[in-house]
């Protein structure tokens, strides 16, 4: 029922910056997870990142320390802040939403929201980041 939007994507070299945006409509807390995933070129779709509406959030390794998730409640966008982009990073960005957490023992024990594409319900319709070396 989620309704979502992606936009921010472009051309961009390598060691450049992008930030995607993901506005969303009908969201719903019973499902408070939502997430940015990707899917190159011949590759299988792929998580980046995902947030729960308490800002809890997990990355992929491929991204830790170059991408940044967050979602601004109040104006119902998700975000993606990519900097020091690689030509790997080229792909098209996927805003998702409607996953419900899953517990875990990591972190001592703790509801993560899911990096399985399964679980996820609702889908943007892209947004193409290219990156050139």
């Amino acid at each position: 029922q989620v309704q979502l939007g992606e936009s921010g994507g472009g051309s961009v070299q390598a060691g450049g910056s992008l930030r995607l945006s993901c506005a969303a409509s009908g969201y719903s807390f019973s499902r408070p997870c939502m997430a940015w995933f990707r899917q190159g070129s011949g590759k299988e779709r792929e998580a980046v990142a995902n947030i729960d509406t308490l800002g809890t959030l997990r990355y992929a390794d491929s991204v830790k320390g170059r991408f940044t998730i967050s979602r601004d409640n109040a104006k119902n966008t998700l975000y993606l802040q990519m900097n020091t982009l690689r030509p790997e990073d080229t792909a098209m960005y996927y805003c998702a939403a409607g996953a419900v957490q899953r517990f875990t023992g990591a972190y001592g024990g703790t509801w993560v929201c899911p990096f399985d594409i399964n679980d996820y319900t609702d889908w943007g319709q892209g947004t193409q980041v290219t990156v050139s070396s």
